[in-house]
């Protein structure tokens, strides 16, 4: 399936973004670290058989344009909500994996008017446990200190993307020529200082009330631990034998994950 490419101005920057469908309702999906939108180059076209379907590159990330050095997840949590009402199909079916949990639950718990239904793949929340991956993931705090990426990861992105994910080939370079552009851990950069930061803020918003679905991987309940005590409609599955990468390594069970729930 082809995808039509876009970008759209909104709240002070560019954000790059894919189309696929052309009925059903409208479904966001959003990226994690090392990853863009095409993470999901597998799974849209499954999903837009039924569904509108758009994939976006956060600031900082993919195509989109560059973020700042004070970029955080609530300004990443902006940016999606001017998305979604610029491209006016709202409310959408939301999705957000790995780091962009915090920034999906921050637009789903302050704008629930543009958010139909809520999956959180593969990730946490900080105040209710993501902080702690800081203790045993390097990269977090690496990205997370000022100086670091530039001194330590650029130019090395395709060692680091090899090194952190399973993917190979065109998904290991197309993923891997993303964050070779000037800047291009920025993004990055700025969510994860959030996620050292940020326990009260997320804690102290409103729980979702929208239905929500967490998919556990390799990591198992920890999704669904975090997401408990932020939603009061959740259902909890885990796809076994997968990693953490579900939309690139089981992206027809992931679907139909997905299209089971939004019909119900």
């Amino acid at each position: 399936m082809v995808v039509d490419n876009h970008t759209a101005s909104v709240n002070g920057t560019e954000l790059h973004y894919i189309s696929a469908g052309t009925h059903g309702s409208p479904v966001l999906l959003v990226h994690g670290f090392p990853e863009s939108w095409w993470t999901f180059h597998r799974l849209i076209p499954l999903l837009a058989e039924r569904h509108r379907v758009f994939a976006v590159d956060l600031r900082g990330f993919g195509d989109s344009a560059p973020a700042g050095e004070a970029h955080d997840s609530a300004t990443a949590a902006q940016d999606l909500a001017a998305l979604i009402a610029r491209l006016d199909v709202g409310p959408v079916h939301l999705t957000g994996q790995d780091i962009s949990g915090p920034t999906t639950f921050r637009l789903a718990a302050a704008h629930p008017e543009l958010v139909r239904t809520f999956t959180a793949i593969e990730t946490g929340l900080p105040g209710f446990g993501l902080e702690q991956l800081a203790d045993v993931a390097w990269h977090i705090r690496a990205l997370a200190t000022p100086s670091v990426p530039q001194l330590f990861l650029e130019g090395r992105e395709r060692a680091l993307v090899s090194h952190l994910t399973p993917f190979t080939g065109e998904d290991r370079d197309v993923i891997a020529a993303a964050y070779a552009r000037p800047g291009g851990f920025n993004g990055a950069a700025g969510l994860y200082r959030s996620l050292l930061t940020e326990s009260e803020e997320i804690r102290a918003l409103p729980k979702l009330t929208q239905p929500v679905l967490t998919i556990g991987g390799g990591s198992g309940d920890f999704t669904a631990a975090a997401f408990r005590n932020v939603a009061d409609d959740l259902r909890a599955i885990t796809l076994d034998g997968t990693g953490h990468y579900l939309a690139l390594e089981a992206p027809e069970r992931l679907a139909e994950a997905l299209r089971t729930f939004w019909r119900s």
